[in-house]
């Protein structure tokens, strides 16, 4: 039975992408910092797989090694999906004035942490394990009001991708999963109806298929699986 870690599964894509892993026999090492939120989450799990849910921020080094230890703990590890992340300032704010302290917090958790979990995780990682990052369209384009969010991405790719050049043995992913009906998306665009955005379960498959696929590494459109040269 593969294990994953899949981080931020307490709602949204994080949440979506844990219930269909565990439709298909994972077992799961799941994570957000809310810790009643992601109870309900996996509530409905544990009768289908084996879940530990653990609360805590990814951007904490003792709740990393957590999340690690408990995949060993449930039979190994042969991926880990970093989805938690943080939009910063809503509304976002243009780059002139994009407060300093935020902008770090946002790399914090959308850079750092993800890259620190992935050095914990290599050595336990199981032979053709997989790294798999969600990004954002946002890394590659430039839109008003997503520098910070954006950029932050953009830097997730590149460690992806230079990851990806260095551990061939291993199936290193830039996953980006489109436009979907989150909280987050919501953020973004507070006050606007996001309602004609397609739910997060549209981009499972795509993620399935990188998870369990024979897909060189590389970045991929979830929705459409479409490998994407940048």
């Amino acid at each position: 039975m593969p294990v994953a870690i899949v981080t931020g599964a307490s709602r949204g894509l994080g949440r979506a992408l844990a219930e269909g892993l565990a439709d298909r026999g994972w077992s799961l090492v799941v994570d957000a910092r809310d810790g009643d939120a992601l109870d309900a989450a996996v509530r409905p799990l544990v009768a289908r797989t084996i879940v530990r849910a653990l609360p805590g921020d990814v951007t904490d080094a003792d709740h990393r090694a957590e999340l690690v230890r408990a995949a060993l703990d449930v039979g190994g590890l042969d991926a880990v999906v970093n989805n938690a992340s943080l939009l910063g300032p809503s509304p976002q704010p243009a780059l002139a004035s994009y407060s300093l302290d935020d902008l770090r917090r946002v790399y914090e958790v959308n850079v750092f942490a993800p890259l620190a979990l992935v050095q914990l995780a290599l050595p336990s990682l199981r032979a053709g394990g997989r790294v798999v990052n969600i990004t954002s369209d946002a890394a590659v384009e430039g839109y008003e009001g997503w520098g910070g969010y954006g950029s932050s991405k953009a830097a997730l790719e590149q460690w992806t991708n230079v990851l990806a050049a260095e551990r061939p043995d291993l199936r290193v992913y830039r996953v980006d999963p489109g436009d979907l009906r989150t909280q987050m998306h919501q953020d973004a665009f507070p006050g606007e109806d996001i309602s004609d955005r397609p739910l997060p379960e549209v981009a499972v498959p795509g993620l399935v298929r990188v998870l369990e696929g024979d897909l060189p590494s590389g970045r991929y459109q979830a929705q459409t699986l479409e490998e994407v040269l940048v």
